[in-house]
């Protein structure tokens, strides 16, 4: 899986689904349903990355779990920065570190849904504009969910190469 002349995602490191590291920026996520508890991610495959001051989780569920029209598509389901460094820049590399993750990239690509209810929108030539660090990433905006969530969407050719993240191993995790 690992290329040792790929290039590196450098903001980014390995995570995991419970890393208490990472919990306390989780838990200051706006769709973070139950915050405190030291699973943090949705089931089934996912990457999580982790910065001094920023989190990004990638899932990809099973299409024939999913309930919205982009069913295969990798989802990024928290993305959450704290940290100085354009939020863009941070979500291209989370984007080349998945692809390098899994290298089959679906054919509808990442898909990221924004909550403009949760979300305070940057004025762009005078209107509200919501994910702005997305569209300055590569997404489009491709519609809305039956919830009323925006939709972004970043298709397989408008991704950046693969890119592993930081080079730094994880805690071993205790087994009972």
């Amino acid at each position: 899986m690992c290329n040792p002349h790929t290039e590196h995602a450098a903001l980014w490191r390995e995570s995991y689904r419970f890393d208490p590291a990472a919990l306390p920026l989780a838990d200051r996520h706006y769709n973070r349903q139950k915050p405190g508890t030291p699973q943090f991610v949705p089931p089934g495959r996912c990457m999580v990355l982790l910065s001094a001051g920023a989190l990004w989780v990638s899932s990809w569920p099973f299409a024939e779990y999913t309930k919205h029209q982009w069913a295969g598509a990798w989802i990024n389901s928290l993305f959450r920065k704290e940290c100085e460094g354009k939020a863009s820049e941070f979500i291209r590399q989370a984007v080349a570190a998945t692809r390098w993750k899994w290298a089959d990239v679906p054919p509808l690509g990442m898909v990221s849904f924004i909550d403009p209810a949760e979300v305070t929108p940057r004025m762009i030539r005078g209107r509200p504009t919501w994910g702005h660090s997305y569209f300055e990433a590569g997404f489009k905006h491709v519609g809305y969910t039956k919830k009323g969530l925006w939709a972004m969407q970043m298709l397989p050719a408008d991704m950046p190469l693969p890119a592993a993240p930081r080079p730094e191993p994880l805690p071993l995790l205790e087994t009972v």
